[in-house]
This record gives C-alpha cells, structure tokens and sequence, in this order.
C-alpha cells in the first residue's frame, strides 16, 4: 500500500473513533480491551498520535517516553483527541518524503514507517471504540488488514521484546482465505518468531494453521477476537493468544 493511502485510512479511522468514542459515552466499557473504558482508549490513542507527531515535526532521532496522560473527560477529552488526530494527519501529510527522525520497525522511509504505523494503531483502537457500542464494528479495508497482519507478524514480533516462545521448534501458518498473496509461516522456537510471507501453498508444513478471512484474521491476530478457524494443534493458537500482546 501506498504512504498516500495510510494517510487516507488515518484520517478516516481517527474520525470514526471520535464518533463512536462519543456515542458509546466515556464511561462505557470497552469489550475488546478488557479492564478499560472509552476515556482509557481515547486517551491511550491520543497520546499515542502526539507521541508520534513529535517525531516528525521535531526530528527526534532517539526514543522517547508517551508522556503524561492529561486530566480529562467527556467532551473536553473528545475535543483534545481530535486536535490531536487532526495534527498528527497534517504534519504527516506535509512532512517531506526524506524527513529523518527515529522508527522502530523496517520501512522504506520513516515517513512511510509512521504513516502505516499511525494508520493501524487507529483502525485498531476504533474497532476498540465501536466495541463499546455493542454490535458488528465497520468492516476494515481488507487491503489495510493484509498489511496489518504483515506487520505484526514479520515486525512487531522479530523483535526481542516478542513473548512467542516455544521450547522446541514448532511452526505456525498465518492464512488469509479471501486473498491468494496472504499466507505466512511463523517458526516458533525460544527466540523471536521468524516469520515469512508466502503465496498459498507454499511453504512447510505447519503444526497448527489458524486462517480466515483478512479483516477477521487482523483482528484475531490482534486478539480483538477468536481465530475464524483452527486446525492442527490448537495450542499454538492459545500460545498467541496469551503471549502476543504487543506493549
């Protein structure tokens, strides 16, 4: 996908959260983030956009904390959230294609990296939001699911800080059935999972395979839900789904 085409999806889903944060109300509870409510949400999301505004506007090449959370609720929250999505969208939008400021996973430029970042953090949280409305959250573009799952897989979770360990080698495949160029093989061991994106049937096989479709895949594999199907040893699927949050 094209950093164009995050930026659309950010500027879309950030809006959507603040519509549904809004209805759903700051006290309602979120189902998909257990132990939180809407106001943990948004400004989690908030912070995070502000966090990530700063290192393109500002260039910062080293690491820095979130920052304090603001003493806020209700429509003055809401207010704050959107001021801050909004900045976030424009300073991507008008920073150079050859800014430099510091990223944390592979990409083609850290603008690039920050859009694609800033556009799935946002999909994920407003799926959050409508989560405390009750009912069937707005379908994500399966385009923005496929990348979703890529990243998480082949990024967040190369990292040393990945809790996916197994004490033997085992192998997980990772396959989206509405799409042909969506499977991936995840070898676990007792380091970092490795992960490779394959064309269907390709690659070894798998102990456990967990599969659906993109949209609902990307958010099993987030744990906003269960896996759509389960074959092989489902033990696999339960090692994801208690060792995979990403901090």
């Amino acid at each position: 996908m094209e950093t164009a085409r995050f930026l659309e999806i950010l500027d879309a889903e950030g809006q959507s959260l603040a519509a549904a944060a809004e209805r759903a109300g700051t006290d309602a509870k979120v189902p998909t983030c257990p132990g939180w409510q809407v106001r943990d949400l948004v400004l989690h999301t908030g912070a995070v956009h502000r966090w990530a505004t700063s290192y393109v506007a500002e260039r910062l090449t080293t690491p820095r904390p979130l920052g304090d959370l603001p003493d806020l609720d209700g429509g003055a929250l809401l207010t704050w959230f959107r001021e801050g999505h909004r900045t976030l969208v424009d300073t991507l939008a008008s920073a150079p294609s050859d800014v430099e400021c510091w990223s944390f996973l592979p990409a083609p430029s850290p603008l690039a990296f920050w859009t694609r970042r800033q556009a799935h953090e946002t999909a994920v949280h407003r799926v959050d939001a409508e989560s405390a409305l009750g009912g069937t959250p707005t379908p994500l573009d399966p385009d923005l699911a496929t990348d979703g799952i890529d990243e998480l897989l082949v990024g967040f979770h190369a990292r040393a800080k990945s809790r996916v360990r197994t004490d033997e080698p085992r192998t997980l495949r990772v396959r989206a059935t509405d799409r042909d160029d969506a499977v991936w093989t995840v070898r676990l061991s007792a380091q970092p999972p490795a992960a490779e994106r394959t064309a269907a049937g390709e690659g070894p096989e798998a102990d456990c395979e967990v599969s659906g479709p993109a949209a609902d895949l990307y958010l099993a594999v987030w744990n906003r839900q269960p896996f759509p199907a389960v074959t092989g040893d489902p033990t696999l699927a339960t090692l994801w789904q208690e060792k995979s949050g990403v901090i």
